[in-house]
């Protein structure tokens, strides 16, 4: 598995472990995620799948391309902002690896040339 992959795989994990978190604290459901919170999770996993960055993309928040639905990005957003400060606590390694890569500067998408 390369390095690009791994980050990858890495992000999709803290994605994952950020809305469990704010379904756990929230919806008190125990450890599997609510229905909403379940179809978050499917989305967002589709949309990284999708991206056109690829191995490359960066922190959603920082990325040039925004490929949520706005509802879909409200959602994200209310998770992330109730889970990020938490993950230092319950998740410090992936907290620590988002927080660096959301310093380096997004790439630019290159629009294909040809006709």
């Amino acid at each position: 598995m390369t390095s690009a992959a791994r980050r990858l795989k890495r992000e999709m994990k803290t994605v994952h472990a950020m809305i469990a978190l704010s379904c756990a604290d929230r919806h008190e459901n125990g450890h599997d995620l609510c229905a909403d919170c379940g179809a978050l999770w499917d989305y967002a996993r589709a949309r990284v799948e999708h991206c056109p960055f690829k191995e490359c993309k960066p922190t959603c928040a920082q990325c040039t391309v925004h490929c949520y639905k706005p509802a879909m990005r409200d959602h994200i957003r209310e998770v992330m902002r109730y889970a990020g400060p938490r993950m230092m606590w319950r998740h410090p390694l992936l907290a620590f690896w988002h927080i660096l890569k959301g310093r380096k500067e997004p790439p630019v998408l290159r629009k294909k040339q040809g006709g």
